[in-house]
């Protein structure tokens, strides 16, 4: 099974080159449904397994000048204390696994299928936060950052306990928080902002006993070049081919989720 654990990270670390999703959001369910990974593993395992796969989309994104730095660091504001918090929490929580089994693959559907109809509908979105003198706007100049790190904390809370939300929710939020982002820029600064996110909730679960060391090694095997190979096709896809092609396969996993 090594060999198909090495070839599903390839694929998965090619469409995080490529979109900035797929951490939490397309392996996790492939673990846990496909290869029968206990939840708990899955989610310790793949926490560590993207931050050390993004970390090679954020150094390409970041040389090609995709990344906002200073958005970076206001997600990261919030999204750290949260997830320190959340593992704190975590070693005095038992966690069972058919109940985890349960709250990511539910939490995966709805969030994945949501973020699929944001996308199609980003041209929509863009233009409610860019009109001149209406309430989004106006809350956009007065509490963006705010905003930013609020939705930081979200994020690394959920990250943390499911690894859902560095890829699907964090590309959303910058969506609608910053409509005047390019496609590639908002790949690139959610890619950026997950790497040290990961590194420290998979670090943390890591202590906790949760993260296979060999399949994480396995996973990695094929995703390093995949992600290579995706964060250079980033800045060549066209955003009008990218953004269907994303939202379709958001939809059916999420519906594959959901009907499971």
């Amino acid at each position: 099974m090594d060999w198909l654990y090495t070839f599903s990270g390839f694929l998965v670390g090619l469409i995080v080159g490529v979109t900035g999703v797929g951490g939490g959001s397309l392996m996790t369910p492939l673990l846990v449904l496909f290869f029968g990974v206990s939840p708990a593993t899955a989610v310790g395992t793949d926490l560590l397994y993207a931050s050390i796969t993004k970390a090679m989309g954020g150094w390409v994104h970041g040389r090609n000048g995709t990344v906002e730095w200073k958005i970076v660091g206001l997600l990261a504001l919030g999204s750290l204390p949260a997830a320190l918090f959340t593992l704190a929490l975590l070693k005095f929580i038992a966690l069972d696994e058919k109940t985890l089994k349960g709250v990511v693959t539910g939490v995966l559907s709805v969030a994945l299928v949501l973020t699929a109809v944001a996308l199609l509908l980003k041209d929509w979105i863009r233009k409610l936060a860019q009109r001149e003198g209406g309430t989004v706007r106006e809350l956009h100049e007065r509490h963006l950052p705010a905003a930013t790190i609020a939705t930081g904390v979200v994020v690394g809370a959920l990250v943390t306990i499911s690894s859902i939300g560095a890829g699907v929710l964090g590309t959303v939020a910058l969506l609608f928080l910053y409509p005047r982002l390019s496609a590639v820029k908002v790949v690139g600064t959610d890619i950026a902002h997950a790497v040290p996110l990961t590194a420290v909730a998979g670090l943390g679960h890591l202590a906790l006993g949760t993260v296979d060391l060999v399949l994480l090694g396995s996973l990695l095997l094929g995703s390093l070049p995949g992600i290579y190979i995706g964060s250079h096709l980033s800045a060549k896809v066209p955003e009008k081919i990218l953004r269907p092609i994303l939202a379709t396969m958001l939809l059916v996993i999420g519906t594959r989720l959901a009907l499971n």
